[in-house]
């Protein structure tokens, strides 16, 4: 049985060996066959710790193992050129998230390689199990139609994507309303650890409101947050007819009734679960919503989330399954964070255009 993706990656930093891991774990369904790198110590790292073939250029990876796809997890300022290469080579890109960090950058990303079709991108926060399964919710019409979401997770681009994400709004002009807040918090943990500092320090928060027109979003985040268990991670989707709230749903089915519900997630490996630590399946109202379909694999709910654009990416190559994160749609949410940062800087709400992506 063929597997399911093979796909190469330009780039050997620290996203990138998400990309090795999940791979690594479930080689009958995700292989890396190919990886560019730019310096021969680079290669010789890459090829001890994965046993892995290097090349010089995308042309050489592409000439040599006929890739799906490529993953262009290069740094932002060459991104742009890397998937110049791959669209002119006729390969489809699953690009860095988020594909550039300036609105000329996106514009022009957006001209070169926008209408080839080629472009999806590597954002996965919607496709993480429990996000899925609110999005589920959302869309089968449990809370009615959705009208505002509030995230208070993760950093700018990634919570913009969360909130259009589960309110579907269209490409119209967006205002954008930010301010930030600086207090005194603990900050102990960062990507490599612990990191011994425990006295509290000033950190930034920012607080923007997003205004679709019909619709809202709430961005809250704080220094450090992915990282910081001293604030808690909230996710509130309110909808005409009720609200989830992380785990909680209430809603309104029927007259004179208001029914509380709970999202349940079951994980084996507790106490005397035998079967091993891993994510089983998420459960509402007494049906099964979500399964793990890496069963065994005993995947984060990152890892699952990657694994999962992977083998969309590979299916919407073959014209099998439908886009996983259009470019247009990266574009869009990218727009939304630039907003917000310049909103915070200037102090000024900030309302954004339509944009040629809009007209995808």
């Amino acid at each position: 049985m063929a597997t399911e993706a093979r796909f190469g990656i330009v780039g050997d930093g620290w996203r990138a060996q998400f990309f090795h891991r999940v791979a690594a774990a479930i080689p009958d369904r995700l292989a890396v066959v190919g990886v560019v790198v730019r310096s021969a110590e680079a290669a010789a790292r890459v090829q001890q710790r994965w046993g892995v073939s290097t090349y010089s250029t995308v042309f050489e990876l592409v000439q040599a193992e006929h890739p799906d796809f490529v993953i262009s997890s290069a740094p932002s300022e060459v991104n742009a050129e890397v998937m110049a290469h791959c669209v002119e080579l006729g390969v489809p890109v699953l690009c860095e998230t988020p594909p550039a960090r300036s609105l000329d950058t996106l514009r022009s990303v957006w001209e070169k390689v926008g209408g080839s079709g080629l472009i999806q991108v590597a954002e996965q926060y919607m496709l993480m199990p429990m996000n899925a399964v609110r999005k589920s919710l959302v869309e089968s019409g449990v809370i009615g139609k959705p009208t505002s979401v509030q995230v208070s997770s993760t950093h700018l681009y990634h919570a913009v994507s969360m909130i259009r994400g589960l309110l579907g709004p269209e490409f119209g002009p967006v205002k954008v309303s930010a301010q930030g807040f600086t207090a005194p918090l603990v900050d102990p943990l960062d990507q490599k650890g612990w990191t011994g500092d425990d006295q509290a320090k000033p950190l930034e928060t920012t607080i923007a409101t997003i205004d679709f027109g019909d619709a809202m979003g709430l961005y809250d985040f704080t220094d450090n947050q992915w990282h910081n268990q001293l604030r808690s991670r909230r996710l509130i989707v309110r909808g005409s007819h009720g609200e989830i709230s992380n785990e909680d749903v209430v809603r309104y089915p029927e007259s004179k009734t208001f029914l509380h519900s709970q999202i349940i997630r079951r994980q084996t490996g507790y106490d005397l679960d035998l079967d091993g630590y891993d994510t089983d399946h998420i459960s509402f109202e007494g049906r099964i919503v979500w399964r793990n379909p890496f069963p065994g694999a005993r995947f984060s709910d990152e890892e699952i989330a990657i694994s999962t654009i992977l083998l969309g990416t590979a299916a919407w190559t073959r014209d099998e399954g439908p886009s996983p994160y259009p470019l247009a749609e990266a574009c869009q949410d990218e727009l939304i964070s630039l907003a917000i940062e310049s909103s915070l800087t200037s102090g000024q709400p900030v309302t954004t255009g339509i944009e040629p992506w809009a007209r995808s």
